[in-house]
């Protein structure tokens, strides 16, 4: 292909440094200084001297109860004077934390009387207890930030339905299966509806032993066992008075005998 018929390449413009009122500034300007120190970036951030003190005890993985104050207010000082020399304003408590490990230091070095006890020898007993308090709601603190959070972990979110929508119904299938569920629902529900009604007895046991003995009486004091029946009161007849024989041999106002093995039972007066 000759030279004159190629395509010129698309040369992309520079990005702009910055917008000053609304122009790009592609340029950085000759006459602008700036300072070694404008910016500086902090590492560790603390909220203040009990905190920072728990950091160098938990870096150090030393034991709160046993304190090594030696170690601790070294690297104390050590981080006040850097903070210092990087031109950083430090609030007083630092300074008196400072103030107090040094306290506790010297008071370390003292020589221990025989009649202090170990509470008042051991001048680490108070920071311990504040440094012991101040774990257990950092650690609170902690635990309450990790809980889910509304706009932080989790939005709310709200859908309204169109004007026009209409919900499509479909009604399941009756089958057979169904129906038959159905009715021993109905059929378990009517037990519990049930009335239980009182009726008067119809046949009474006391009246059939009276009837008993008047015909043994009539019958000069034999009768047959299957006279004492009147089939025609059909089951509860029978059973009537069967109860009636039994209740006249209990009370010893009839005797039972039988003539042979296996013969016929005879009712007699006793």
């Amino acid at each position: 292909m000759p030279p004159a018929e190629l395509t010129p390449l698309t040369i992309q413009p520079p990005l702009p440094l910055a917008f000053v009122r609304g122009e790009a500034v592609l340029e950085r300007p000759e006459d602008l200084y700036i300072p070694p120190d404008a910016l500086e970036v902090l590492l560790e951030a603390f909220e203040g001297p009990l905190d920072f003190l728990l950091y160098l005890i938990r870096k150090n993985k030393f034991d709160i109860v046993d304190l090594p104050v030696n170690e601790i207010t070294q690297q104390y000082i050590e981080y006040i004077e850097l903070m210092q020399g990087m031109n950083f304003e430090l609030a007083a408590e630092y300074l008196v934390m400072a103030a107090m490990l040094a306290e506790i230091k010297s008071r370390l070095l003292l020589p221990v009387h025989a009649h202090q006890n170990a509470e008042e020898a051991d001048p680490r007993a108070e920071l311990i207890r504040r440094l012991q308090e101040y774990e257990q709601f950092k650690q609170a603190a902690t635990d309450l930030d990790a809980l889910p959070r509304e706009e932080r972990d989790f939005f709310k979110v709200q859908a309204e339905l169109a004007d026009n929508f209409a919900p499509l119904v479909i009604l399941p299938e009756v089958s057979l299966a169904d129906l038959v569920s159905a009715l021993a629902d109905v059929a378990k529900r009517v037990k519990d509806f049930q009335h239980h009604h009182i009726a008067k007895e119809k046949l009474s046991t006391r009246e059939r032993m009276s009837q008993i003995l008047q015909l043994l009486k009539e019958k000069q004091g034999y009768l047959l066992f299957e006279q004492c029946f009147q089939l025609e009161e059909g089951r509860a007849g029978v059973v009537v008075s069967f109860l009636a024989i039994l209740e006249l041999t209990k009370e010893k106002l009839v005797q039972l005998t039988q003539v042979q093995a296996y013969g016929q039972i005879h009712l007699k007066l006793a």
